[in-house]
């Protein structure tokens, strides 16, 4: 049954902290998305970044997944190399097994991330498949523990009809986003 409420009551969602603006990616940046931030008051956002939670700095060298995407680094079959080429596959599992004790922990359903990310992006071009895009590692970790992902780019509007219906098929309610 569908019962309006505000989103910011009981429902959390873990948001990239990129997208909120904080200057956390690669590059010392942030990628703030407008729709997003103009919101952030009436949402219970989880902010989080796996490659800080992962004890790398910011900023860092880009990474790159070498030998498959993030299903096949949180299998083992292949690693996340910066452009140095040392291996930091070991920080981007420790960031994508700490961004999911933090969705357990608020148990939240959802995560909007970052796209292009060799962490968070769900269609990243950093990484090494026949496809030429796959998952990021800690998308990976969330979609095989049922957390329901969505990338977003600076852009976009927000609430996007995507989260929407996600947010309705998690929580079984529809956001009423306060101004």
């Amino acid at each position: 049954m569908l019962s309006n409420f505000r989103a910011s009551q009981t429902f959390p969602v873990l948001i990239s902290s990129c997208l909120l603006g904080v200057s956390c990616r690669y590059d010392g940046n942030g990628s703030g998305c407008p729709g997003i931030v103009n919101k952030a008051s009436s949402i219970n956002i989880i902010p989080f970044c796996p490659e800080q939670l992962g004890g790398l700095p910011t900023p860092r060298l880009p990474a790159t997944i070498v030998g498959g995407d993030g299903m096949d680094v949180l299998s083992g079959k292949a690693r996340v190399i910066n452009s140095k080429g040392e291996d930091i596959t070991g920080a981007f599992r420790k960031g994508a097994e700490e961004a999911l004790k933090l969705a357990r922990l608020f148990k939240a359903k959802i995560a909007v991330l970052k796209e292009r990310s060799p962490s968070c992006g769900l269609s990243t071009p950093y990484c090494d498949i026949p496809e030429g895009s796959g998952i990021g590692v800690t998308a990976a970790i969330f979609n095989l523990s049922g957390i329901k992902t969505m990338e977003i780019h600076e852009g976009d509007d927000f609430p996007t009809k995507e989260f929407l219906a996600l947010f309705e098929e998690s929580y079984d309610s529809v956001p009423v986003f306060g101004s």
